[in-house]
């Protein structure tokens, strides 16, 4: 079985390679110490298992496992993170194993048994998309970045610097700093990921990041625009307009 370690931190990293010593089985790929790391790791080693921190610089666990199921790569997954309880409730309820530092050899031994069952089994269902396992270690607070990949090319958008989504089909278009990037994803499920407070379903096709709308022009009775700072103008449904009139009149 081939394996990375995936973690920030050097100590963390050789805990767990000192554990595996007693598992001969378990050969370690490559270690990583940043999720741009583990990507091209895992690419170049096709691992059956991962050893994953939640907490990284640049890119975080969940981003990392986002970013290898959209190149149709899904290894077994043992989260290694500090996190607290309440988002490790969120594991225990999809069923995906973790261990809690500082966590036991006994501990680490056990993640490892389930790890290689998953390896050796048919499962009876497909393991919880990343997206949908991070939502619920969220546990309800709303996203800080968006990360899509386009190729070998990775790129962050952090929320600050997105200025509209527009939905096309089963991808999203998001523009940010000048420049349209492509994420299969629906604009629902961003929507429901997003701050309400920040970001707006104008319309069936777009969600509008509120702090770049400058006013809402009606040229017919039926048709309104929104304008945005860069003077780009994006189409506001009625019940678009509903909810703008809900927050401003929310507002007051």
């Amino acid at each position: 079985m081939k394996a990375l370690i995936i973690d920030d931190e050097d100590l963390a990293r050789a805990v767990v390679r000192e554990h595996l010593v007693a598992h001969p089985d378990v050969e370690v790929a490559a270690e990583c110490a940043n999720g741009f790391e583990a990507l091209k790791a895992a690419a170049q080693h096709q691992p059956d298992l991962i050893f994953l921190d939640i907490q990284m610089p640049k890119l975080d666990g969940f981003e990392v496992l986002e970013l290898l199921e959209a190149e149709g790569r899904r290894p077994a997954v043992v989260f290694v993170t500090a996190y607290d309880q309440h988002a490790l409730r969120a594991f225990e309820a999809h069923a995906v194993d973790y261990l809690l530092k500082p966590f036991s050899k006994e501990r680490f031994d056990a993640a490892l048994v389930k790890a290689r069952a998953l390896q050796a089994a048919q499962p009876a269902a497909p393991p919880p998309p990343a997206s949908e396992l991070a939502a619920a270690a969220r546990q309800g607070k709303p996203l800080e970045r968006i990360v899509v990949k386009d190729g070998p090319k990775v790129t962050v958008v952090h929320l600050d610097r997105l200025d509209w989504v527009q939905a096309q089909d089963d991808y999203v278009l998001l523009r940010t700093e000048g420049k349209n990037l492509l994420k299969q994803q629906t604009l629902a499920h961003l929507e429901s990921q997003l701050d309400s407070s920040r970001f707006i379903r104008i319309h069936r096709s777009y969600i509008l990041n509120l702090d770049r709308l400058v006013r809402v022009e009606q040229d017919t009775k039926e048709h309104r625009d929104a304008i945005l700072r860069d003077g780009t103008r994006l189409p506001v449904s009625r019940a678009g307009y509903q909810r703008l009139r809900e927050l401003w009149e929310g507002a007051d």
